[in-house]
C-alpha cells in the first residue's frame, strides 16, 4: 500500500493559460483522508477571479463556435490519450485527495473516459437534418453552442463527474469553467494540464477554486449561461432556483437513499457480492450505493451472509476512508440514532481499526443494521457512507411502497430470478436509475445518467444524448427559394 503522503500543493485557477493565485488572501487547507495530513491548500475565489476566468474565455469561445465539430474533436482525443497514458498517476492523485482506493479512482477515470469517447462520436451521431416540408420549402437544424458554462462538481468523483459534463460541452463549442470542489482541487488541476498539452485553445477550459462564493458567483455571471451540478439534494436545489431564476439553463443532480430489494428465490451469489459492493464502494460515498436492503419474506436468509461478506472488507485494501472527520461524525450519530431508534446493529464498523500507518485517516467500518422500521433516520436519510439499513418487508409491494415514498429517486435494484418479478419491479419503480440484479446500476455510455424527485433538479440527464441537450440549442431554418406553380397553407 502507497504511503498517501505528497508535499503540500497550492491549487491555483486555470485562466487562459496561465495559473494564477485568487486575489484574496483567504485559503482553506486540503487534508487527506487517508491520513488526517495536509496535502495541498485551496484559494477562495470570488466575482473578481470568475470575470476573469470569463474574460479570457470571450474571444476563444466566439472562435471555437465556428469551428467545424469535426475539428473540435481534435484535442479531445489527445486528451483521452494523455488520460490514458498518465491513469496510473492520476488515479493515485484521485485516491490520495478523496480517499478512494487505488482501483475505485481508476475505474472512475475509466467511466469519465467513456464519456469523452461518447463525444469523439458526435460528428457521425448529431449530423443534423434536412427535410422538404412542402413544395419548395426546407427545414432543417442545426445544433449551436450555448456559449461559456460552467460545471460545479463534487469530492467523491474528482474525475469522473467533472469528465461527465466538459467532453460533451467543449466537442459542441463551448468554453467551459469548472469549480470542483474545494476538498479534491489536485486532479482538476491535473486535468486542466492535460486539456491544455492536447491542445485546446487557453480559455476554452478555465478553473475557478472556492467555496459557496465561488459557486455563487459563477451563476450569477451574466455570461455563463448553463450550469451543470452534482452535490447533496439541499445545493442542488439551492444552484437549480438561483440558475433558472436568472433564466439560466440548470441541470442539477443531487442525493440519494437507493433500495436495494430482494426476492426469495434471488441467486445467492450474485445477490450478496453486490449488495456488499454497493454499499461499501467508494466507502458508501457515491449517489448510486445501496443505502437500504429490503429484504422480502423468504429472502431472510441473505441477511446474515450479506453480514458475512461485509465483516471480510479490508479498510485500505477493499474499502478507503471517509472524505472528512465531518462525515466520519455525521455516521457515527446516525449508528447511534438507529440503536436509540430500536434498531439492532449485527455489523459496527466503529470496532474496526484504521490501517496500519493510516491512524490519522477518517475511518469506518462497513457497518449494517437490522430491523429499520419505515420512518426511522437510517431509513429515510442520506446518510452517505457505508451503512445499510435492513427493512424486512412481507411482500413485494410492500417493498415497492418504500422506495415509492422515498423523497429521492436515484436507483432501485431488484434481485431475482424471475423475469415476471423484474418487470413488475422496473415498470413500479419511481427511480430514474432500475437495476436487475445489479447493485450500481449506472447505465454505459450512450445511455444517459440522471434520477427523479428529490435526486435531479432540471430537464434532462447528464450524460449521453440528453447532455449534448443540456450544453447546446437546436436553430431551425426554413428555407424556399421559388414560387411554386400550385399552392397550400405555407404559400
Amino acid at each position: 500500500m502507497d504511503s498517501k503522503t505528497r508535499q503540500v500543493v497550492g491549487c491555483r485557477n486555470l485562466v487562459g493559460a496561465t495559473w494564477r493565485t485568487p486575489d484574496t488572501t483567504e485559503s482553506i487547507p486540503v487534508t487527506s483522508p487517508w491520513t488526517g495530513e495536509a496535502i495541498g491548500n485551496v484559494g477562495l475565489s470570488g466575482p473578481t477571479e470568475v470575470e476573469a476566468a470569463v474574460a479570457a474565455a470571450r474571444a476563444p469561445a466566439a472562435i471555437w463556435a465556428k469551428t467545424p465539430i469535426k475539428e473540435r474533436v481534435r484535442p479531445l482525443t489527445r486528451f483521452h490519450e494523455l488520460v490514458t497514458a498518465h491513469l496510473a498517476e492520476l488515479s493515485e492523485t484521485v485516491s490520495l485527495e478523496s480517499g478512494k482506493t487505488t482501483a475505485e479512482a481508476q475505474a472512475g477515470l475509466l467511466r469519465g473516459l467513456e464519456v469523452v469517447e461518447f463525444a469523439q462520436s458526435l460528428p457521425n451521431l448529431d449530423r443534423g437534418g434536412a427535410l422538404e416540408v412542402s413544395r419548395g420549402v426546407t427545414c432543417e437544424y442545426r445544433r449551436e453552442p450555448l456559449g461559456i458554462v460552467a460545471g460545479i462538481t463534487p469530492f467523491n468523483f474528482p474525475a469522473m463527474v467533472p469528465m461527465w459534463m466538459f467532453p460533451i460541452a467543449l466537442t459542441l463549442g463551448n468554453a467551459f469553467i469548472l469549480k470542483p470542489s474545494e476538498k479534491v482541487p489536485l486532479t482538476a488541476c491535473r486535468l486542466g494540464e492535460l486539456l491544455l498539452e492536447a491542445g485546446y485553445a487557453p480559455g476554452l477550459f478555465s478553473i475557478v477554486h472556492g467555496d459557496r462564493r465561488a459557486v455563487e458567483s459563477l451563476i450569477d455571471h451574466p455570461e455563463v449561461r448553463a450550469v451543470g451540478f452534482v452535490g447533496s439534494t439541499p445545493a442542488a436545489r439551492s444552484v437549480h432556483a438561483r440558475a433558472t431564476g436568472l433564466g439560466k439553463r440548470a441541470l442539477c443532480l443531487g442525493g440519494a437513499k437507493n433500495h436495494l430489494i430482494v426476492a426469495p428465490d434471488a441467486n445467492e451469489a450474485i445477490t450478496v457480492r453486490a449488495v456488499v459492493d454497493s454499499f461499501t464502494g467508494c466507502a458508501g460515498q457515491r449517489c448510486m450505493a445501496g443505502s437500504v436492503l429490503v429484504v422480502v419474506a423468504g429472502a431472510e436468509r441473505f441477511v446474515d451472509k450479506v453480514v458475512e461478506a461485509a465483516s471480510s472488507i479490508e479498510l485500505g485494501s477493499d474499502m478507503g476512508a471517509l472524505i472528512d472527520r465531518a462525515a466520519h461524525d455525521r455516521l457515527l450519530g446516525g449508528l447511534t440514532q438507529a440503536e436509540r431508534d430500536g434498531a439492532t446493529i449485527l455489523l459496527d464498523g466503529r470496532k474496526r481499526a484504521p490501517p496500519s500507518g493510516f491512524a490519522g485517516g477518517n475511518w469506518l467500518g462497513p457497518s449494517i443494521v437490522d430491523q429499520v422500521k419505515d420512518g426511522m433516520e437510517c431509513a429515510e436519510l442520506e446518510l452517505f457512507g457505508p451503512l445499510l439499513s435492513v427493512i424486512r418487508v412481507k411482500t413485494l409491494d410492500e417493498a415497492l411502497a418504500l422506495e415509492q415514498k422515498s423523497a429521492y429517486g436515484n436507483a432501485t435494484s431488484i434481485f431475482t430470478q424471475s423475469g415476471a418479478v423484474a418487470s413488475y419491479v422496473a415498470e413500479r419503480a419511481t427511480s430514474g436509475m432500475v437495476g436487475v440484479n445489479v447493485g450500481v446500476p449506472v447505465p454505459r455510455e450512450p445511455f444517459s445518467f440522471g434520477g427523479t424527485k428529490d435526486s435531479k433538479f432540471g430537464q434532462g440527464d447528464m450524460t449521453g444524448p440528453a447532455g449534448v441537450e443540456l450544453w447546446s440549442n437546436l436553430k431551425k431554418i426554413t428555407t424556399r427559394w421559388a414560387k411554386s406553380e400550385d399552392a397550400n397553407w405555407m404559400s
